[in-house]
């Protein structure tokens, strides 16, 4: 039986009804469209689909859509103001902290938790606070710097 859950997703009041035990990324991809969270590893290894919960970086797929109730989640989307991109996304558009992409909503959320949480992080707070996301490609010095510079243009 579906019940409904709501929380705040991207400054949004969102209602979603569920059965409760799906991840909150099936939830974020397939019931309310929001495709730029990726689906990476399945086990809360690789990153892809990191997304902000209460300001904290957190890896959607390993989280059940029942325990997000009244929080507030934040997707690669919400970064978004007036259709302006946000530092951390410039940055990375700038640096070319990129190759194929898709690990990158997730990098860039996770460095915007960790930017929330340590306004100015040296160059190892930031290898070790992005320790756990992957790049196939490879991407890392480019995307370190990446974080370095939102950071400093953040502040």
């Amino acid at each position: 039986m579906k019940r409904s859950i709501s929380f705040r997703l991207n400054g949004l009041p969102v209602s979603v009804a569920v059965h409760g035990d799906e991840p909150l990324l099936t939830v974020l991809r397939t019931y309310l469209d929001k495709t730029g969270t990726k689906y990476g590893c399945g086990i809360g290894q690789c990153g892809a689909c990191t997304v902000l919960i209460d300001k904290e970086a957190t890896r959607s797929c390993m989280i059940a859509i029942e325990d997000v109730a009244d929080t507030e989640i934040v997707t690669i989307e919400g970064l978004v103001s007036n259709e302006e991109l946000h530092p951390i996304q410039k940055a990375f558009v700038e640096i070319d902290a990129l190759q194929c992409g898709f690990c990158t909503p997730g990098m860039i959320m996770n460095a915007y938790g960790l930017i929330l949480n340590n306004p100015n992080p040296t160059r190892k707070e930031v290898i070790d606070g992005m320790d756990e996301n992957l790049c196939r490609c490879g991407s890392y010095n480019r995307i370190i710097d990446a974080i370095l510079n939102a950071a400093n243009e953040m502040n």
